[in-house]
């Protein structure tokens, strides 16, 4: 799952190459953007038979359907349509993107689960020893967090279960940096060789958090035992600090759940280059 998160990262910054510039001054919020949303609850059957196991799928999707700027809705909602659902239905309408992508996981599930489902039956005394693991689940959720000037911040909420003892979940900031058109990354807001001085932040945080003394009190607690506490590209800006989220199983075993270190701007203020969004916001 680590590496399904890693690759979701690298596909969402480097998906900026969709997007153009826009140029709009005349608004307070830049494109004066306005938003609506496509919600689906879909249930489907193996066999479309309501007495065996079902997938679900939910969907609640955010995109822009107004603005000053034409150029800038359709490039943000191609960027989000990729982030959302996969880069094979960039340029596709939300609707249409959502209608397909419903009806691919409904015709995969049963492709898959079905030919298994028959034989377990045929292997098992009674139906109701059949496993509960061919109800599958998956949510997907993005939504604008913040919306003010140059600074569009986007959430993805993704959760999915498909067997085994739980199901995974996650969560994807996008800072979307509306005067150039690209999601923000760490070296936009700070500057060369931060990485030493950051993750001592983090640590230094996360101790004044949890009341611990020394970071080996941290890792008897749990964190850092799955992954390394560094700068992670997965946060999102506020008006007062930074706050970096970690994924379960980013630096703490799943039962810890997800974990956010949000660092004052106070603090960094050493390390913080002359970025123009981070100005605007903190006004």
């Amino acid at each position: 799952m680590k590496k399904q998160y890693v690759s979701l990262l690298v596909l969402l910054l480097s998906a900026s190459g969709f997007l153009f510039s826009c140029g709009d001054k005349m608004n307070k919020n830049t494109g004066a953007l306005e938003f609506d949303s496509i919600q689906v609850n879909e249930t489907a059957h193996l066999f479309g038979d309501t007495a065996k196991p079902a997938c679900n799928l939910t969907i609640n999707f955010a995109y822009p359907v107004k603005s000053s700027d034409e150029k800038l809705k359709d490039s943000l909602t191609s960027f989000f349509v990729s982030a959302c659902f996969g880069e094979g239905y960039i340029g596709e309408q939300p609707a249409t993107v959502i209608k397909d992508f419903t009806t691919n996981y409904v015709k995969e599930y049963r492709q898959d689960l079905e030919p298994m489902y028959l034989e377990d039956e045929k292997n098992k005394e009674d139906s109701e020893s059949v496993g509960a693991w061919y109800s599958y689940y998956k949510g997907i959720e993005g939504h604008v967090q913040f919306y003010e000037k140059n600074l569009l911040i986007y959430r993805i909420d993704y959760n999915e279960y498909t067997g085994g003892a739980h199901g995974i979940y996650m969560t994807t900031y996008l800072n979307m940096d509306l005067i150039n058109l690209r999601p923000i990354r760490l070296d936009d807001i700070f500057v060369d060789d931060n990485k030493d001085a950051l993750t001592d932040l983090l640590w230094n945080q996360l101790m004044a958090d949890h009341g611990a003394k020394t970071r080996e009190e941290l890792e008897d607690m749990g964190y850092g035992s799955t992954g390394e506490i560094a700068p992670t590209e997965n946060f999102y800006l506020e008006k007062d600090g930074i706050t970096f989220f970690y994924n379960v199983y980013d630096i703490t075993p799943y039962a810890m759940g997800t974990i956010q270190v949000k660092l004052p701007y106070e603090i960094m203020a050493h390390l913080l280059s002359d970025n123009q969004i981070i100005t605007e916001l903190r006004k």
